[in-house]
């Protein structure tokens, strides 16, 4: 199939880029039936996800899904046959915002636990890597911001933030990422102070590297908890530098040029037209602080996607207020819970998926096609978070019928990733 590319003509694409998009556009394995390890799937529903459909069946061979269709039209012949009776499966979920590496999360726990592909956000740079057996990883290695902006105040600098004083050095910064492997470039637009941010606290992030308590929570960690429930406004503290628009916009173009989304932290109006004049491609959070309909509505214009993190963020005074504006208006959201955040699942949050129907007023299938298809669209991976012919194998399945409980998609039944089975429990 023909690949899709957001911004114009292919040039100065490192090569292993595209090593990485062939692993997700080759051409379909033959669907034979009697392919040696291949895999026959049955289940009482698919979504494949785009829609949910019933007497369907998913067969997999070579780490790719080879075709999708009704029961009968299978043939017995070698595939590995799991009937799954009255389950459903799924695309492996994507995770757009994610802090593996800071934190310290486990890999393979977050994979038991539903989510195939995740983009590791504000850490070391590397290339990708995964999706055969293991969680496919992206990053966007370090946030690029302002001298002393955030998050160097709170959380420091190695690994975490590059800061950059001109055009220059903001454009060398992003060739930088890109060349190291960074799947997207990410900047920080925040000023500090919004009412309910655990950001806006002078305790910081903290670190978590607690235990994942029964195997799936992280433990909250005390201090972090203690500083979300404090005041979070505070009128003298002084504002973090933020990046000025010149800046962002060299950011933008550079990162267009390579054919590279910029996504920006971004929690209150200044943060949100600057982004919005530079051309910023995503918010990398719902904002924090109310933004005024006319800012949203010129977002909405600009095709800019929103990465929800409502779980995390629930508690900011202007969350429920814009996330329900953006659905209004139009705009659209991609699934993202912050992995690594305190009380946040190290897997799938069904607490997400619900704030997204109840705050953003999604419908049900809408908010699974965020944390599935639309996100591999996003990525510019568009098989990716489906389940057609040719798409990766990433498939996870779930015994009863999750549009009736959410909460049991965070403890999937079948895990497969790139063809290979990580949990099986039917």
């Amino acid at each position: 199939m023909t690949m899709k590319i957001l911004y114009g003509p292919i040039h100065r694409i490192p090569p292993c880029f595209f090593l990485i998009l062939a692993a997700f556009t080759a051409p379909p394995a033959v669907a034979q039936e009697t392919e040696p390890g291949s895999i026959l799937l049955h289940a009482a529903r698919v979504f494949d996800g785009n829609s949910i459909r019933t007497n369907t069946s998913v067969l997999v061979i070579n780490g790719q899904i080879a075709r999708i269709d009704t029961h009968e039209s299978f043939e017995p012949g070698n595939a590995k046959v799991i009937d799954l009776g009255d389950a459903t499966i799924l695309p492996g979920f994507i995770e757009l915002h994610a802090h593996l590496a800071f934190q310290n999360v486990p890999a393979a726990t977050v994979l038991k636990h539903g989510i195939t592909t995740i983009r590791d956000l504000g850490g070391p740079v590397h290339k990708p890597y995964g999706g055969d057996g293991s969680l496919r990883v992206l990053t966007s290695g370090p946030i690029i911001t302002a001298p002393g902006g955030y998050p160097i105040p709170s959380l420091g600098e190695t690994n975490i933030a590059k800061a950059v004083a001109t055009e220059k050095e903001a454009r060398a910064t992003v060739r930088d990422l890109i060349n190291k492997g960074a799947v997207v470039i990410k900047v920080a637009l925040e000023p500090g102070g919004e009412a309910g941010a655990p950001w806006s606290s002078s305790h910081g992030h903290g670190s978590n590297s607690s235990s994942h308590a029964h195997g799936h929570h992280a433990q909250m960690n005390a201090e972090h908890a203690n500083a979300q429930h404090q005041p979070a406004h505070n009128a003298s503290k002084k504002a973090w530098p933020l990046l000025p628009e010149n800046i962002v916009k060299a950011i933008v173009d550079e990162a267009h040029k390579h054919n590279r989304k910029v996504s920006a932290h971004i929690a209150e109006a200044k943060g949100a037209q600057i982004a919005i004049n530079a051309g910023v491609d995503e918010w990398a959070h719902v904002p924090c602080d109310i933004i005024p309909e006319s800012l949203l509505k010129k977002a909405v214009a600009q095709k800019v996607k929103i990465v929800t993190t409502l779980d995390t963020l629930s508690k900011c005074s202007g969350v429920a207020h814009n996330a329900s504006t953006w659905t209004a208006l139009g705009g659209e959201f991609l699934y993202g819970a912050e992995i690594a955040h305190p009380d946040i699942p190290w897997g799938i949050d069904a607490q997400e998926l619900i704030h997204m129907m109840q705050m953003a007023r999604m419908g049900l299938i809408d908010v699974l096609r965020a944390a599935t298809a639309k996100a591999g669209q996003h990525l510019n991976l568009p098989l990716l978070g489906t389940l057609q012919p040719g798409a990766p194998a990433d498939i996870i399945a779930v015994k009863g019928d999750p549009t009736h409980a959410l909460k049991i998609l965070e403890y999937p039944d079948l895990v497969i990733s790139g063809g290979k089975i990580v949990v099986n429990n039917f």
